[in-house]
């Protein structure tokens, strides 16, 4: 054990580890700045980057960017009165309140202090989850894992709150996507419609952006940016807010401990630890009256959590290969590119890099917030840029990220396609982590049930392990259908039912479930010559789309409904735009429809001035034509070019 933890160490003070983990902090700082953008699409940028890269140096990079965004996305909470992410929305109440008093330099420095803290203690209790379950997970055989796969795709419950069976339909689509291409028990091919870059499936990347970084960017671009004029000064009082974290260790230790083991739970991160511990600071505080009014100690309970709870997201992800996130659904397939395959395998040959893996955690979480520190004044003004010009840059990067992924013009395409349905998951409101998910996990269920029958037969599904998990899983679904069929029952006794009771539906609603009923009757029809082994899992996933949908349909109808309108013409705009950007990209090539796009855009959309417009375009082309020079990269050079 000893020479694993030196090798560890060793790795982690290594200059390209620290190198790489300052590159992912400061990206990381990027992402959480923007509003909405959050560790999913910020991952998803950086997973490109890890082909052909050492794993000990990816993983600090990707650790740097998980440990530091729940830091960053403090600054728009505090300065714009908007979420940074889901993780940081009740830190909006107290922290936007005091920044409107001029207090906005002690609500950041409580912010990041506890957040350091809360860090810490996150991997503290990684490491002590490492060290207890170690035994247990290696005794796990594949059936276990089969089963410890369904028990993470069951967590969607969690994730979808009340729109339980919309949330499964999300998941099964999220299944279906995941067993395109070639099936890893008998070598059949499964939905390639005939077109080569589908036979060896979707890319994780591809998917991470198409599904939550454009259907952000352009929910900011109809909103037009207006963002900016809400900004306020930082004021004073850095020294202040520091005292007042160090005034409240038991606050601290309290809502770091929750956040922490609500992360080790798939499914419970992000918004849910956040206003949990914000309730708990209002239940525990003698004097309630200044919370929702600027109450310091509404900042504290809820930043102490968030990087707490991102440590914590950890332990499922490393043990189990189950994401305790969103975020950690995409480090699970980073840890695959870089060919390590989570649960014994990281206990037992990758052990020293499991350690390295928390060590950098901890780090990442000591450099991030004292970036923050450092950098507030000049990030509270980037702050206040309008995000209609910082979105042609950002549309640019996740091009160049997508493109990144197979270096094929059908990523790009499918970068579309998939930005689709994330515009449509999120005009409707409906779980796209429940979607990743889903997409994540497809190949390795599918992989364990496989290595499960072969190996051990009927047998594996009787075993001890498999049944507890079995009813652990029932519980999961039960449970929480079980607790709204009683609401339903209470509300459907009273004299009448509120606003609050009625369920909602919108035409988007519609469409995604007609949608999904019409896939899941094509894909069983295609999927009819498979063999047992080769479409179990797309058939496990069209049934859990078909019965979900007609739940939910049946709710729909034996219930009091109130019609949403959900207007998308504007998004739908956005969305065809991004299809012609894309055209333009066949016809001209990448870099010179990049120059040509953020051009425009900047002159006529954003109304930047000339200067400004033309210094970010060159940036934007040099930056493009340096990394093709870095990464030996090809562009599409456009038919024109050809021609």
């Amino acid at each position: 054990m000893l020479e694993v933890i030196f090798s560890s160490l060793g790795q982690l003070f290594t200059a390209s580890h620290l190198f790489y983990m300052m590159v992912g902090v400061l990206i990381g700082l990027v992402v959480g700045i923007i509003p909405g953008l959050g560790g999913i699409a910020g991952m998803s940028l950086l997973l490109p980057f890890l082909y052909g890269m050492e794993p000990s140096v990816a993983l600090g990079m990707l650790m740097g960017l998980v440990a530091v965004i729940p830091t960053g996305d403090t600054f728009a909470s505090v300065l714009l009165g908007i979420p940074g992410s889901s993780a940081s929305q009740a830190t909006v109440v107290d922290g936007f309140s005091l920044a409107k008093k001029g207090q906005a330099a002690r609500a950041l420095s409580s912010a990041f202090l506890s957040s350091l803290i809360g860090g810490l203690m996150g991997a503290l209790v990684l490491t002590a989850f490492i060290l207890v379950a170690r035994p247990i997970v290696l005794s796990f055989s594949s059936s276990e894992l089969f089963m410890l796969t369904l028990l993470g795709l069951s967590m969607v419950a969690v994730l979808s709150g009340k729109d339980l069976f919309k949330g499964l339909v999300a998941c099964g689509f999220g299944l279906l996507v995941g067993t395109i291409g070639m099936a890893p028990a008998t070598g059949e091919f499964r939905l390639p419609f005939e077109v080569d870059y589908l036979y060896d499936g979707l890319p994780l990347v591809v998917v991470g952006l198409g599904i939550f970084a454009l259907p952000e960017i352009i929910d900011l671009l109809v909103k037009r940016g207006s963002i900016a004029e809400q900004s306020c000064e930082l004021g004073k009082g850095w020294q202040q807010g520091m005292k007042d974290v160090v005034r409240q260790p038991g606050l601290v230790a309290r809502c770091a401990g929750i956040g922490s083991l609500m992360g080790t739970i798939p499914g419970l991160a992000g918004s849910v630890v956040d206003w949990l511990t914000y309730g708990h600071a209002v239940q525990s505080a003698k004097d309630k009256s200044q919370f929702g009014k600027g109450d310091i100690r509404g900042v504290i309970a809820p930043e102490s959590a968030n990087n707490a709870c991102a440590c914590g997201a950890m332990v499922p992800t490393l043990l189990f290969g189950i994401p305790g996130s969103g975020t950690a659904a995409v480090f699970l397939g980073g840890l695959l590119l870089l060919g390590l395959q989570p649960g014994v395998s990281m206990l037992e040959t990758n052990l020293d890099l499991t350690y390295t893996i928390i060590w950098s955690l901890a780090l990442a979480n000591i450099l991030g917030a004292a970036l923050c520190l450092g950098l507030a004044k000049p990030v509270a003004s980037l702050t206040r840029v309008p995000f209609v010009i910082l979105a042609p840059i950002i549309t640019i990067l996740i091009l160049f990220a997508a493109y990144q992924a197979t270096r094929s013009l059908g990523d790009l395409f499918a970068l579309g396609a998939i930005g689709v349905l994330g515009v449509l998951f999120k005009q409707a409101n409906w779980s796209r982590p429940a979607f990743l998910i889903g997409f994540v996990l497809a190949p390795g269920a599918e992989a364990y049930f496989y290595q499960a029958a072969q190996f051990q037969g009927t047998e594996a599904f009787i075993r001890p392990g498999v049944i507890i998990i079995g009813l652990m899983i029932a519980a999961t679904l039960i449970i929480p259908a079980l607790r709204r069929y009683l609401s339903s029952r209470r509300y459907g006794n009273s004299a009448h039912t509120s606003n609050a009771d009625l369920l909602s539906l919108g035409t988007i609603d519609v469409i995604l479930m007609s949608g999904m009923l019409a896939v899941a009757f094509y894909t069983w029809v295609a999927f009819s010559e498979l063999s047992l082994l080769g479409g179990i899992m797309p058939r496990l996933a069209i049934a859990i789309i078909v019965i979900a949908c007609i739940i939910e349909i049946c709710r729909t109808v034996s219930r009091p409904t109130r019609w949403l309108a959900q207007p998308c013409r504007q998004a739908a705009m956005w969305v065809t735009g991004f299809f012609l950007l894309i055209g333009s990209i066949m016809l001209l090539g990448f870099v010179i429809t990049a120059a040509i796009f953020c051009l425009i855009f900047l002159l006529l959309i954003a109304r930047a001035k000339p200067l400004v417009a033309v210094g970010i375009t060159a940036s934007i082309t040099l930056f493009l034509i340096g990394m093709a020079n870095l990464l030996t990269l090809t562009y599409p050079t456009g038919i024109l070019a050809s021609l």
